[in-house]
């Protein structure tokens, strides 16, 4: 961490100077501080999308687009991986360091025991269609725990905070599998507090009551490597919207809710699905050279989906991690379907062709989480559902780091106006 420094600022018109000052973090960019340039000078910033505003603080997590890192309190997501589990990572990303492991078997142990559902939650489920979107049906139901559990969302109290934490982190795979069951027709299945987080969640999608299911340990502990790296991603546009709606004091269920919102749209979490689509679009293997020659022309509305990212310009890291065990996962439940062969095909010759390696749109983490959800059974309209219940747990630990922020304050940006000026109302009879 470096010393702050100071930028001169020179209105070239009037010839007025002004200083901005800036502060530096522990890795990545400084920030320029420009809480004081309205009061101050009576401007504002103009930065459609805030892709270069920092509009907080935070110790949670770090990405470096350009050198392809990612990091959770510090660790590196390779590191995280390789070696440790969705519920640990889960409490490293609320508590800030890694649990021992007393502390990782009382966490697992309170998680596993907050799964059950209010049975008249259970009971919302059938007020909506039988061809809901599932995340409709998500958001709703989240929102409406503020309804059952008001007794423990006072904000300003720290236990209340981590149990509103373990609470939604627990349920969340519940409810995504009630919705799931739901726009089947099944029966709901109760969660099994003997089994880990996502063999539980599993389970609760494919077991029927009229015979035994058992989970594949191949698929659980790809599950949980895919919510691993899709547990938090710093700033991005549902986790700030978490934070916006978070910080009017607002329950945390509605918090939650509003970020489940955020990611059903396709800019965001619907990545992984467009994949699909593209994969049954290009339909066959010998079809690939022609659709690689449409995404090279820049007149082509044809895009090569699940290549590139906003935030990475090397390789994504969270895709060369998932990358193994999604060739694995094909090799043992794929089996010679054509659209994984068309998958791996369309990789291949992706990452040789110099148009794409020049421009380094590789295979991100997308073009993968998609194509093992498949292999997994599970259908495209639960793919943002899958998102969702890795990133409550990001989301939980950004709104705890929010609300005992004593920076903190309620979200209000600003804007350009260019509308009209200042009218005076004239009576509808005197109107053209």
């Amino acid at each position: 961490m470096t010393g702050s420094s100071k930028y001169t600022v020179r209105n070239q018109d009037t010839g007025k100077e002004f200083q901005l000052e800036s502060r530096p973090g522990t890795v990545g960019p400084d920030v320029v501080d420009i809480r004081n340039l309205f009061t101050g000078q009576g401007l504002f910033t103009y930065d459609p999308g805030f892709g270069s505003t920092a509009g907080c603080e935070s110790k949670i997590t770090y990405i470096d687009g350009d050198a392809g890192v990612l990091m959770y309190r510090g660790y590196p997501v390779e590191q995280l991986a390789g070696h440790s589990s969705f519920i640990e990572v889960a409490y490293l990303l609320l508590y800030g360091e890694l649990p021992n492991k007393a502390q990782l078997a009382e966490f697992d142990r309170t998680i596993r025991m907050h799964t059950m559902l209010n049975e008249s939650v259970l009971r919302f489920f059938d007020g909506f269609h039988y061809d809901a979107h599932p995340m409709a049906m998500v958001a709703g139901v989240v929102g409406s725990m503020a309804a059952f559990y008001h007794d423990t969302t006072n904000i300003a109290d720290a236990r209340h905070r981590d149990i509103f934490a373990h609470r939604i982190i627990a349920k969340i795979p519940t409810i995504a599998a009630a919705a799931y069951k739901h726009s089947l027709g099944q029966p709901f299945i109760y969660p099994r507090n003997d089994l880990n987080y996502c063999s539980n969640l599993l389970h609760m999608f494919y077991a029927v009551p009229a015979e035994r299911y058992d989970v594949d340990p191949l698929a659980a502990e790809a599950l949980d490597l895919l919510f691993i790296l899709h547990a938090d991603h710093e700033q991005n546009c549902s986790t700030s919207t978490v934070r916006l709606a978070g910080s009017s004091g607002a329950n945390p269920y509605s918090a939650i809710s509003a970020g489940i919102a955020a990611l059903w749209g396709p800019a965001h979490g619907g990545a992984n699905e467009a994949v699909l689509d593209m994969l049954e679009e290009i339909g066959d293997v010998k079809h690939i050279p022609k659709y690689l020659a449409r995404a090279k022309d820049k007149n082509d509305s044809f895009r090569l989906m699940g290549f590139g990212h906003r935030v990475y310009k090397n390789y994504d890291p969270r895709a060369s991690i998932i990358r193994e065990t999604c060739h694995k996962v094909l090799t043992r439940m794929g089996g010679n379907q054509p659209l994984f062969e068309l998958a791996l095909r369309l990789e291949e010759i992706a990452l040789k062709d110099e148009y794409f390696v020049e421009k380094k749109l590789y295979p991100n983490v997308d073009f993968y989480s998609g194509i093992i959800y498949r292999a997994l059974g599970i259908p495209k309209s639960m793919f943002t559902v899958m998102f969702a219940i890795a990133r409550t747990v990001g989301w939980c630990a950004h709104w705890r780091e929010m609300i005992t922020d004593p920076d903190g304050r309620i979200g209000r940006p600003r804007q350009l106006y260019t509308g009209a000026t200042r009218r005076d109302y004239v009576a509808i009879e005197k109107r053209g």
